[in-house]
Formats: structure tokens, sequence, C-alpha cells
């Protein structure tokens, strides 16, 4: 194989990447780009992975440790509201998490009509429903994936989004009218977290311990011990914000904030009226320039860089086909259809996710044949090639919006990976934000560790930035976190049968089996639990999607249970509970499906170590549209 010019060995073969049309790059020419990514990875390629960040709510620091703290939360609300879980109880279902996964796991168990509101907690750390966007509310947040198939059943609502691309505050309203609407309104159990779930093999339900916050800092915090038949893990990907470990940082002395607790004490503005004032004057350091950054843009349409439109344009948009039924989840598959690479007769979203060339198949999926080993050096060949053109692209159009800076600048602002290595990020003002004289960028080179903080400012590489205002807009825990193993997002051990864990289960430890589920929401071994992902379903752009097609699954099977119990009970008041769980064989037949196609995803080895990865790791996943047939529920429509 090839060498870069660090030794590093090259990911294709140029002999083999053939030619995908005319005009497109030569084998030597991408052999060439193939290099210089490989170059830019090594750069970044760090040691210790993972752990060059400091997580806030685990910082040792106490000032890092309160970057981590709810702003939004309203104790005297909460607090003067009746307890609606307390020590001792037992509940039919809860779900960790009160975001839309929850939310919509929960509605299509109601659904079933075997379920209650009643019979339904919605358990969160947030002082109220939202997930993501309740704890996101940073100036100019939007969702990158049209209204029209992002927000769930719309349909069933009636509800007409503001903006093709909704703002995080209209999403959030949004998710408490969904709770409203299906009764689960007085079900949220805010500021609470769950310490352990442990099944109990007696029993047959969940024990789990939780800790409640009634005042900020811990004050009055309360401990409870309640039970539950079926779990759901809902906690999302977005939920644990976390600072590069720069060193002297909780020395700074302006005002700090991380992006995803925004301070508009400090800033000024509102999430609805992002108009900065008060950083009229002030030096402003934003640390990170990924989708968080990007978001604050202002815009030349309005303060927040889209036109409020009318229910006659929202027609317009998607084409009038919101008059079939149906319509939500046609437009979701067409979506699908484009981002895993397949040809609709007709593109429905029309958007930079869905126009061609689509080049996000290597981590979006695609419905395929499994590779052989001897294939993968011009898999990854050809999908560099089909890729250049747009990736150039990209580059050439940093030179062309930034016109008034300098060189540095403007090669600083270019990426150098593949358009699959990281979520796009779509904005018509960012780029030129870079030619305001006001504004400059600094760049470290890759060379995160020689950042310094001081009482006055940042320190770049020996040079030294006042500062009054220091932003970290840096990001979150990785999904793909210890082999994407579900409960490390909540930050609760899950102690299935027999005393074993399933960190455990996931790590291969002890002689475990590793990672093991059926269809990415159960795991042999850990009854009445179900998983809401990433880890083992499918992957989409578009994670509504993905939560309604499993939600709905989820909750086929347990209906399912239920009403196989009450037919087959011989006593009306049989209280035995119902435990769902896979066998062995068929997790282990669904595991080796999955594997069979992961080979699939070879080109994402060319990627930069960031958050997709954790740093270097990822984690086995289907496209959602080979996955959906693979769920009986889903087979009539």
């Amino acid at each position: 194989m090839p060498q870069t010019a660090n030794g590093h060995a090259s990911f294709i073969k140029p002999d083999v990447v053939g030619s995908t049309g005319a005009g497109d790059p030569t084998a030597e020419e991408v052999s060439l780009l193939a290099q210089k990514y490989e170059e830019e990875k090594a750069k970044r390629l760090r040691p210790e992975g993972g752990a060059q960040y400091d997580e806030c709510e685990s910082s040792e620091d106490a000032r890092l440790r309160r970057l981590g703290d709810d702003p939004w939360v309203d104790h005297e609300r909460l607090n003067s509201q009746p307890q609606n879980l307390v020590d001792g109880q037992h509940v039919k279902v809860v779900s960790l998490g009160a975001g839309l996964g929850g939310l919509m796991y929960t509605t299509h168990l109601l659904e079933t009509g075997e379920f209650r509101p009643e019979d339904i907690r919605l358990v969160d750390a947030a002082g109220g429903f939202g997930g993501t966007w309740y704890w996101n509310r940073f100036p100019g947040l939007a969702c990158d994936i049209e209204a029209s198939i992002y927000l769930p059943w719309l349909e069933r609502t009636g509800y007409v989004p503001k903006h093709r691309y909704e703002y995080g505050d209209d999403i959030r309203r949004y998710i408490e009218t969904l709770a409203e609407k299906w009764g689960l309104s007085s079900q949220g159990v805010f500021r609470t977290r769950v310490d352990k779930l442990t099944w109990d093999e007696d029993q047959n339900h969940w024990v789990m311990d939780l800790e409640q916050c009634r005042g900020p800092d811990q004050v009055d915090a309360i401990r409870l011990t309640v039970t539950a038949q079926y779990v759901i893990l809902a906690n999302g990907v977005l939920n644990h914000p976390k600072t590069p470990k720069i060193e002297g940082l909780a020395t700074f002395g302006g005002a700090m904030m991380h992006a995803s607790r925004w301070d508009y004490g400090v800033t000024g503005g509102s999430p609805a009226d992002p108009r900065l004032v008060g950083l009229k004057g002030k030096r402003v350091g934003i640390v990170g320039t990924g989708g968080q950054r990007r978001a604050r843009t202002p815009s030349s349409v309005d303060v927040r860089g889209q036109r409020e439109m009318s229910s006659q344009e929202w027609a317009r948009i998607t084409g009038g086909d919101q008059q079939q039924p149906g319509w939500w989840t046609r437009r979701n598959i067409n979506f699908n259809e484009a981002v895993n690479g397949g040809e609709a007769e007709q593109n429905l979203i029309d958007d930079g996710w869905t126009r061609k060339p689509r080049t996000l198949t290597p981590m979006s999926g695609a419905p395929h044949q499994p590779l052989r080993m001897e294939d993968i050096p011009g898999h990854i060949g050809l999908m560099l090639a089909k890729d250049a053109p747009r990736s150039n692209g990209l580059r050439q159009r940093v030179e062309e919006l930034v016109t008034d800076k300098d060189k540095d600048t403007v090669e600083a602002l270019k990426h150098w990976y593949p358009t699959w290595c990281k979520r796009p990020c779509f904005h018509d003002n960012y780029l030129q934000t870079f030619n305001q004289p006001h504004v400059a960028l600094v760049p470290t080179d890759a060379k995160g560790l020689e950042i310094k903080a001081t009482p006055a400012g940042l320190v770049v590489c020996g040079h030294e930035y006042p500062l009054d205002v220091l932003i970290l807009a840096t990001g979150y825990r990785s999904p793909s976190h210890a082999i994407a193993e579900p409960s490390a997002m909540s930050n609760t051990p899950i102690t299935g049968r027999g005393g074993r864990t399933l960190a455990a289960k996931w790590a291969g430890a002890d002689g475990e089996e590793g990672p093991g589920s059926l269809h990415g929401l159960f795991s042999h071994g850990f009854p009445n639990l179900m998983l809401t992902g990433p880890s083992q379903q499918a992957i989409a752009g578009n994670v509504t999607y993905v939560y309604e097609v499993a939600g709905r699954h989820a909750a086929y099977i347990l209906a399912s249970a239920e009403r196989k119990k009450k037919k087959e009970s011989c006593h009306p008041n049989d209280d035995r509970p119902v435990v769902v769980e896979p066998s062995k064989a068929a997790e282990d037949a669904y595991i080796h499906h999955i594997a069979s196609a992961a080979a699939f995803f070879a080109p994402t080895v060319v990627c930069l170590p960031g958050y997709m990865n954790d740093e270097g790791a990822f984690p086995w996943a289907v496209p959602v549209l080979s996955w959906r047939p693979g769920l009986p529920s889903t087979r009539s429509g």
C-alpha cells in the first residue's frame, strides 16, 4: 500500500478506485486526497482518547462542575406540585428520559390500549420535558432536519411548524404539547437521577434507586426506591456536556459557560429573541467550531435566520403531500432512501441531505450485499472518489465566501475529512462571519495541548488573547462511549439476571459474550428492559423516524405479551408480571446479521477522531430502511 508522509499506510488501492463518471478525480488524485486525510487524522489522534475531556457533571473542580447545572429549572414551581412518585411505589412502565425518545416509546404503548397514562412515569434529570431540546437553548438553535419529517405526529396534532427548519424553543413547546395531548404531562418525574437499576429475579420486576433534587446544589434532595415492571432506556445522546482539559480553565476571571447551558444573564437575549445585547463591547472567546458554534451566526433574513411561514407556504414545501394519510412516514422513507444512496422517483425533501452527490452512506448505511475482506480497499477508494467532488467544492466555497481575511484563516476553515465523517452542518451565513473585522479565527493546527487559560483569557500556541466571556462550544460525551453500551449514557449501573451488569456483558468481561441485543431493542439476560439506540439499532439522519419504528415495534411486543397473558390466565385478577426477554439464539442470529454488514462501514476508518467515533471507536449499525422490514410490527406498513 502507498505510504503517507507520516509513514501511515494509505487506505485505498489506486488501481481499484475506478471511474465514477465524467469529470471525477483520477485514482492518483484520490490517493493524494486520502494521504492528506490521513495526515490530518494523525495530527489529532491522542493516546488518551476520550479522556482528554472533562465532563462537567463529574469534574473535580466545583466551577467546572457548575457548568453542567440546570439553568432552566423552576424549583419553586416543581416543589409546589404533588409528588407523582413516592418511596416504595410500583409503576408499570418507567422511561429513563422525558425527551422525544421517551415520549414516543410510551405513547406507542398507550396506543395499544394495554397501558394507561397513570401506568407510566418519565424520569429525567432535567426540570421538564424536551430532552436535548430542554437542555440546549443557545441562540440560533434549530433542527437540521426538515420539520415535516422531524416533528412526530404532525398528522394527528394538526400542528403547522413555524419554519421549515424549526427552532429549538418551538420544538420544546411542541414536545410539551405532545405530552399534554397523550395525558403524560403529569407523569413527568423531573430533577431525578437513577443511581441504580437491578432486576429482582424473585418478583420479576426492576428495582430503581433514585435521587431527586429539590433545590440548587442538591439542597433537600430526597432518595427513593421504587419498582417497575418495564423500563425504557431513553436517555438520548446529547446530555453530558464536556470540556477540554485546558490547563487553568477554572481560574479564568471572566464569565464562562458551556453552550449547552447557555447563560442569557451574561449575554442578554433569550431563546426566542437571541439578540445578545449583553455582549456589546465585550471580548468573547468561543472554543469549538462545530454545530453549536455555527448555530449562533446571525442572519440578514431576521434575527434567527428564517422567516416565519404561512400554512400556504407549508403546503408548497410539502407539495400538498400532507393531505394524504401516512404522509409523514412516506416522506421519511423517501428521505432515508436518498441519504442511503437510493434512487427514488422524486426527492420529496430536496435539501442538503438528499441532493446529489449523496456521499453519507459510509455513515448512514445502504442496502447492500456483505463485502468480502478483499473488497474493502476498493470500497473505501470508491467512496472517497464519489465524495471528492463534493468535499473539494465545499473547500472551494470557503475561498469564495471568506474574502476579507488572510490565507491562513481561509485554509484553517477548510475541512480535511470525507463528508460522512461528521454530521453535515448547513448554514448560509456562517463562513461570512469571519469577514467581519471584529471576528478572528485562532487555529491550533490540532495542537490542543498548547492551550492554557489564565485569569485574563486564553493562551493559544504562546499568544495570549484577553477575554471577558468564554463560551465552551465543546460538545458532549460520544454515543460510542464504552462501545456504545446502553447504560453508559444514563450513568446508571444496570444489573440483570444472575448479578450480571449490562456494562460487563457489553465489554465481554469475565468470559461474557460481548455486545448483544435483538433488533437493538431487548438484550438477553435483561428482561423487560427496552433499549432506544443507537447501539445495534438502525442509524438515520432523522432520529425521530428511528424512534417511531422502534417504539412502535417495542409496544407491539409488550402489548402482545400482555394480551397473551390475559388470554391464557385462568384467573381474571392474575397479577403475575409479564416477562419479555429475547432468547440467546435469537440474539446471536441478529448479531451475526449486523456483523455481516459491518465491512460496509470501513470508510469510517479514514475519519478524524471525534464525537461520532468516540475519538476513534465506532459501533456496528445498519441503515434504517434495511432494519425496518425485519421488525414484525412494521410488515403491514
